[in-house]
């Protein structure tokens, strides 16, 4: 039977002290948080516009006007709330958590008796409520705000808002279920915050009402499409047809293949994973097992990113890559985050943390601006001013972030995931054994029997040193050997380690630790050149650059114009330098030697290209789009 074997630690048990993602964090906390406080108070002119606070002012009864924005404004909203939550625990100040008090007094105010909380119909269309699930978000906005009132749970202990999350959720358990309304989810979101609120609660018919929502499903493949036939009227243009698009093609126990709107799928994988464990279901574990790696061996970018189209923000087919119509959406990659951890709480394998530190370096730090002021929605592997952003086909590629967007569901997803960065740092075993180091974060865990203190400056160097501060017992520390990883060394006390189990990607150290051990372990950090399979055709011919987790791209600031150009061969050298760029901060970057084609100035010429020798400058790709408008390229032609 399939159980849960290993668990995130509490994040008020990790404290992040990284060379690298410290900066990220504090700017999250001291930017972030507040520049987008005062977009959802419209307090920000010239921009687009958000009124989500507003609208919750006038659901309250403490202001007049109409609903303005997306039908899913509220989920902007809470999913800064639970990105605040976790920011508090880094301020001392207290200013985030006063922020957050006096909206989460709004939400509770403009609740109904009932429990029933979306502003939208609260305010605009009250007797459309629950009619159409396909397209009006009600239960995915009421479950980004069950996640915050559970954020904000865990963070502090308070249990007021945790109410209100109990009572909206009680409505819908109230409607839904055997025997009740009938009805799924257009956008998976609820079926996870409902499993969050029961291990926040052990009231198990939350995790009862999440495995309603999970289970029926694609059981009734057409449920949309008479859905639409019952009211007549759609509130925007979407496709009831399109069974792929909502994963409502099979049953989930059915399912195989990563389909449809990629968040949406992340998202109900995500539950279907943490219901497995939960349950002891086998066949809900092996549907996920198949789905994740067909989302990871057949359907990723190398940075991570999932969704490869723009119609529909979905998964296509094996092997669809193209780089410069990539969508590749942040939330995306964020999803991919959560669906991945839950994977290791089913099974520790290394693949897992692998692609949770793929995304957070890659796909997902990509899509904010450096100085926390800008945001991508969609991540592009190619950019070329004058076609992306611009052309029909390319539009939605942009060659630079912008400040906010009118449906503005990544830049609060981006901030509440660097927020809680520590949860997906380390694990534990359920029996208390076992700890695990996943992800190279420096900083601090506490957990049962044991403390410890991490020292890197991962991911530019590849050497980690953790020192025990408190130990008790007997216990395992298994810790991560990244799959990218070739040749490696471990030291306890000094002297190579020279036993212990090294399985499914973990290094397991057993023993009776005391206080002052120092275990360090050095990974090489080469510079590799990755080939795409062939049947990726936008790749062939081309190579991309990796260091340890990192990816890299060129840019037109370094190399000018025309990056399709630039050629490299096999046996270039390729040199590691530190780099300081003001608005790139501190990074390392490569130089390549390779060549640079100048065509004739004719459109076609029987003169072939002549041979340039050029030295090439790449940088991480989370980096690139910082420094002004210009091209960008991941994959370099060989």
């Amino acid at each position: 039977m399939t159980d849960k074997t290993e668990k995130a630690i509490q994040l008020k048990k990790v404290t992040v002290k990284d060379d690298f993602w410290s900066y990220f964090q504090n700017l999250v906390r001291d930017v972030v948080i507040p520049y987008q406080e005062k977009i959802l108070n419209d307090a920000i002119p010239g921009i687009e516009k958000s009124h989500a606070i507003e609208n919750f002012r006038i659901a309250a009864g403490e202001a007049e006007g109409e609903f303005y924005g997306q039908v899913f404004q509220d989920s902007d909203l809470a999913k800064w709330m639970e990105g605040a939550a976790y920011a508090s625990l880094l301020d001392p100040s207290g200013k985030i958590e006063k922020s957050l008090e006096e909206v989460q007094r709004l939400v509770k105010k403009a609740q109904e008796p009932d429990g029933y909380l979306d502003t939208y119909f609260i305010i605009k269309e009250p007797e459309k409520r629950w009619q159409n699930l396909l397209e009006c978000h009600e239960l995915y906005c009421m479950g980004h705000m069950i996640e915050a009132a559970v954020a904000h749970y865990e963070v502090t202990g308070k249990t007021d808002f945790l109410e209100v999350a109990k009572k909206a959720a009680d409505h819908i358990d109230s409607r839904f279920g055997k025997e009740k309304t009938r009805g799924i989810p257009g956008h998976e979101e609820i079926e996870l915050a409902l499993l969050r609120l029961f291990q926040a609660t052990g009231e198990t018919k939350y995790r009862d009402l999440a495995a309603y929502f999970i289970n029926e499903r694609g059981t009734e493949p057409n449920y949309f499409e008479v859905e639409r036939k019952k009211i007549n009227w759609t509130h925007w243009p979407m496709d009831p047809y399109d069974r792929k698009y909502s994963q409502n093609h099979k049953s989930v126990r059915e399912q195989n293949t990563a389909e449809g709107h990629s968040v949406r799928a992340m998202y109900l994988y995500t539950a279907m994973a943490d219901l497995a464990g939960e349950l002891k279901d086998d066949g809900l574990k092996e549907a996920c097992e198949k789905i994740w790696e067909n989302a990871v061996n057949a359907r990723m970018y190398i940075t991570g990113g999932i969704g490869s189209t723009v119609d529909g923000e979905a998964f296509t087919i094996d092997y669809d890559l193209p780089n410069d119509t990539a969508y590749a959406e942040t939330c995306a990659s964020i999803g991919m985050v959560f669906f991945s951890r839950k994977m290791l709480e089913l099974q520790p394998q290394g693949k897992y943390a692998d692609i949770m530190e793929k995304e957070l370096y890659n796909g997902i730090l990509s899509g904010m601006q450096h100085d926390g002021s800008r945001f991508f929605y969609v991540n592009p592997l190619e950019v070329v001013p004058g076609v992306s952003g611009e052309l029909y086909g390319y539009r939605h590629d942009l060659p630079q972030r912008p400040e906010w967007y009118a449906c503005a569901c990544c830049p609060p997803n981006v901030s509440r995931l660097i927020a809680s960065l520590g949860k997906y740092v380390w694990g534990e075993s359920i029996d208390g054994k076992t700890l695990y180091s996943h992800l190279f974060v420096g900083g601090t865990v506490e957990t049962a029997g044991m403390k410890i203190n991490l020292e890197t400056a991962y991911p530019w160097k590849g050497s980690l040193r953790y020192t025990v501060l408190e130990a008790e017992g007997e216990k395992t520390l298994a810790v991560r050997i990244p799959g990218w990883c070739t040749s490696y060394e471990l030291q306890l006390n000094g002297e190579k380690v020279a036993d212990g189990l090294q399985k499914d990607g973990y290094f397991y150290l057993t023993r009776t630790w005391k206080s002052g051990d120092q275990l360090t372990l050095n990974l090489e950090l080469p510079v590799k050149r990755v080939y795409a399979n062939q049947a990726v055709r936008k790749d062939a011919g081309c190579v991309a650059l990796m260091r340890g987790p990192v990816v890299y791209c060129l840019e037109e600031a370094d190399n000018g114009k025309e990056l399709s150009a630039l050629r490299i061969s096999e046996e270039a050298e390729i040199e590691v330098q530190e780099r300081e760029l003001s608005e790139l901060g501190n990074f390392v970057g490569l130089t390549i030697k390779g060549i640079k084609e100048v065509s004739s100035p004719e459109l076609y010429s029987t003169e072939p290209p002549r041979e340039e020798t050029v030295t090439m400058q790449a940088i991480p790709y989370y980096l690139w789009g910082n420094r002004g408008l210009g091209e960008m390229r991941v994959w370099i032609r060989r």
